[in-house]
């Protein structure tokens, strides 16, 4: 079925809703991505004013993503049960309180509390949002519309840089998550009040009909309204696992370099001042907002297939942590902005192209399933690496006194070889994905 013939029976009311949902769906991701990314910048000054090591401060970097990665399947569930959009507006609560908390924590054990709730609280945004884009958008439409949505993560990992240095340098990094707390909160709101979760439910007929997913690699059985026999059908899919490996290794190295240690290897090594590591890291937020565009053109229209595209990103991802490997502190200041420009379009905007091919896998009403249960993999990935590289630059820490430590050039290395062998697993699973684009199936 045309895309055409898809949307030729949805009036023209409900063609223009869709926006302002994506709209609303697309400026609460802008937060998601900023808490995610958000401790690079601030790095230094959590650490001192929380007494915390290397190690702890990873910990604390990856309070978010534990709980991020273990909602994905009760995030998808709950889409495909409770709503995406109850889900989402009541969830945004417990992030908005967990923003404050971290704001006004006393301690480090209050500060993980506190990253811990916005962990909780923002996880069940993206599987809901693809849950929604899947229910108010044409299947051809879908893959440019996820890469748009990654696109706007992008905008919001320039917040967590450049201007949240500037934020915290004029009211501190705790009241600067207070702020962060509050707009939280009115998002949530938003999002109750405007979204909704299928055409149906403002008495419109649907986008599309349901015989438009009959030509997706697993076809729909009977009895898929049980959940947990969803579930049990995604993880029994053997086309699934090489996505989800590529998925745990390959995200895990966005998040390591651009969501925590990126700012403080810059400071360290080059000297750099808290706004210019800024600088530098929002070209990791350029490279989302153009690569997810142009990640999925080339997805859908130019190579017309989601491995070619996953294979190359994958293989520039290893390349970036062999330079960063190989030339730790030789690098100048140019190639520094260009490899955190290319690390935000292939180690992040690709995502866009990933879950769309997850998605294919399945039938549209395991939409929330199958992408909850996927976007598990990368959260835990981020949650192992961050700590893991803090440990391999405490081991090679120089101390200037019990408290007072200075990370060196040869932790760096360590800690980058790490990320070197997570990029090369990742580049090993997509020889394995599934080609799922419908025009070769």
């Amino acid at each position: 079925m045309s895309k055409s013939e898809n949307l030729a029976d949805t009036p023209t009311e409900a063609l223009r809703y869709r926006w302002l949902i994506f709209s609303t769906l697309a400026l609460s991701y802008i937060l998601v991505y900023f808490h995610r990314l958000c401790p690079a910048v601030v790095a230094e000054e959590m650490m001192h004013d929380l007494k915390a090591s290397g190690v702890l401060l990873g910990l604390l970097g990856s309070a978010y993503f534990y709980p991020y990665a273990l909602m994905q399947l009760p995030a998808g569930l709950l889409a495909d049960s409770w709503g995406p959009r109850k889900t989402m507006a009541t969830f945004f609560i417990a992030a908005c309180l967990g923003s404050v908390i971290l704001g006004r924590a006393p301690s480090l054990f209050w500060a993980m509390v506190g990253r811990t709730l916005v962990g909780v609280g923002v996880s069940v945004l993206f599987v809901p949002t693809i849950k929604i884009l899947a229910e108010w958008f044409d299947q051809r439409e879908f893959a440019t519309m996820a890469g748009i949505l990654i696109a706007m993560g992008g905008v919001g990992s320039i917040t967590a840089t450049t201007p949240l240095a500037y934020l915290s340098r004029a009211v501190g990094w705790r009241s600067s998550f207070v702020i962060v707390g509050l707009i939280t909160l009115a998002l949530g709101i938003l999002l109750w009040l405007i979204v909704r979760d299928r055409p149906e439910d403002l008495g419109w007929p649907s986008v599309h009909a349901a015989s438009a997913y009959a030509g997706t690699v697993v076809e729909q059985p009977p009895g898929s309204s049980n959940l947990w026999q969803g579930v049990k059908r995604v993880l029994g899919c053997v086309f699934f696992w090489p996505l989800a490996i590529w998925l745990f290794f390959g995200c895990a190295v966005f998040f390591a370099f651009i969501g925590l240690w990126g700012g403080p290897y810059l400071m360290h090594v080059y000297g750099l001042s808290k706004p210019q590591a800024g600088n530098i890291l929002m070209m990791s937020a350029i490279g989302m907002v153009v690569g997810s565009p142009l990640l999925s053109f080339l997805s859908n229209r130019l190579l017309k297939g989601r491995k070619p595209v996953l294979v190359m990103a994958s293989g520039m991802t290893v390349l970036i942590t062999a330079i960063l490997t190989t030339f730790t502190d030789r690098l100048p200041l140019t190639c520094l902005y260009l490899l955190c420009f290319f690390t935000g379009m292939f180690a992040n905007a690709i995502v866009a192209v990933g879950f769309t091919a997850t998605k294919e896998l399945f039938p549209v009403s395991m939409a929330g399933t199958s992408t909850g249960l996927a976007n598990f993999f990368p959260f835990l990935g981020g949650a192992l690496l961050q700590p893991l590289m803090g440990y391999l630059l405490e081991q090679q820490a120089r101390w200037s006194g019990p408290n007072s430590r200075t990370f060196t050039t040869a932790g760096y290395r360590y800690a980058f070889a790490a990320m070197l062998i997570w990029a090369v697993i990742a580049f090993g699973a997509t020889l394995f994905i599934k080609e799922t684009f419908a025009e070769k199936r």
